[in-house]
């Protein structure tokens, strides 16, 4: 069983997080994650924090001489920023007071819910915990899960499709294709053309002190029938995968496949049918359902679909009202981006990859990955023979 755990605040001293399930002999190095946490960080609209921290991670646990052991890893990723707010931010009794409380809370922000619901009189002991900041150490986990994923020939891209309200239309046919696009941009959206008015979209918000949202797409590619189960709510795939991306912070829409468009068509419309030939087996012509059915993967790629919304630290910030004084103020701000679609977009691709090496990991088990992929290849055999 594949699960993990994170842990750490925004201007703490360091994100940490433990992923337990990892079969050993799976060959993995600090570079295979780097190269995610790298992407997490670019993008047009990106804020100040990305100057400061050029996040590496450190595995202190789990991996010896560049192969997974199969016990737990554990990874760091260091906050350059601590050094800035070692008082503010300290584990100390004798450090108390040494910054402001933040007694404003910031619209669409989980600042004032999260003091209702834990009773602080200081809201940075919610909003530290609940920065997207956090998401670098799942972008990290994701990466190990992407590794394990590859073994399969298993791989999960992304792109983003929309800013502001601005639709990419001239994408590449291919999930592939549109990965490559995306990733030559600095928007991560396959199209040059649209790409180029969702800067001046960005460019604007910023000058009139506002943000901006999206919308991104994720694909696995590669993955066989069979992931996933009907038999319970809990276990249907397209349930945790839903889940999984809609906890992403300020994600506030996740569709499987034609989602919402399927529920303004005939069902002769949108119903992937299904054909056989020796060459291919079982297979479709359209991907309607995202390739999902019942729950359970259909061989076809897993397609989501998300919307972002705008992040809520604005710079022309919002009315709101002091927790302690209860007078009305304008919502404090704390530094952000104008736009954060294609780092979201990244993220969903790890916590993808998490859910899909969670699915992988239960059908074929395996505390090797010798032996999972002595599992995965009888499995494979058999459906050919189907």
């Amino acid at each position: 069983m594949i699960r993990y755990l994170t842990s750490g605040e925004s201007h703490g001293p360091a994100l940490t997080g433990i992923l337990e399930g990892m079969p050993a002999g799976l060959k993995l190095s600090a570079d295979d994650i780097n190269k995610d946490l790298s992407r997490r960080q670019i993008g047009y609209g990106r804020g100040g924090r990305m100057k400061i921290e050029q996040d590496r991670v450190q595995i202190l646990s789990g991996v010896r001489w560049g192969e997974t052991m199969g016990s737990p890893i554990c990874l760091q990723i260091t906050n350059n920023d601590w050094k800035n707010w070692e008082r503010g931010m300290s584990a100390d009794e004798k450090d108390a007071g040494a910054i402001a409380a933040v007694t404003r809370p910031r619209p669409g922000h989980a600042d004032l819910s999260g003091v209702l619901k834990y009773g602080h009189k200081d809201i940075r002991n919610i909003l530290e915990r609940s920065s997207a900041r956090e998401t670098a150490m799942r972008v990290a986990i994701g990466a190990v899960c992407k590794k394990l994923l590859s073994v399969f020939d298993i791989r999960i891209v992304s792109y983003v499709t929309c800013i502001g309200g601005i639709q990419a239309s001239g994408m590449p046919e291919g999930f592939d294709e549109r990965f490559s696009a995306a990733e030559a941009s600095d928007l991560r959206c396959p199209d040059p053309a649209a790409s180029a008015l969702m800067k001046k979209a960005i460019d604007e918000a910023n000058a009139n002190g506002d943000t901006l949202g999206g919308i991104f797409e994720v694909a696995a590619i590669g993955i066989p029938a069979g992931l996933g189960s009907h038999v319970h709510w809990d276990r249907r795939l397209d349930g945790r995968l839903s889940q999984a991306v809609m906890s992403i912070q300020a994600i506030k829409g996740v569709e499987i496949g034609d989602g919402f468009m399927m529920g303004r068509k005939l069902g002769s419309e949108v119903m992937d049918e299904i054909y056989f030939s020796k060459e291919a087996n079982f297979y479709r012509n359209t991907n309607h359902a995202g390739g999902v059915e019942g729950g359970i993967t259909n061989g076809m790629p897993l397609l989501i679909r998300a919307a972002m919304k705008p992040i809520p630290s604005l710079k022309k910030p919002l009315q709101s009202v002091d927790i302690v004084t209860k007078e009305c103020f304008e919502a404090a701000y704390e530094r952000s981006d104008v736009c954060a679609v294609p780092a979201a977009a990244v993220t969903a691709e790890a916590m993808t990859a998490i859910v899909v090496a969670e699915a992988l990991m239960e059908k074929f088990g395996g505390d090797s990955i010798a032996e999972t992929l002595d599992n995965f290849s009888r499995y494979k055999q058999g459906l050919d023979k189907f």
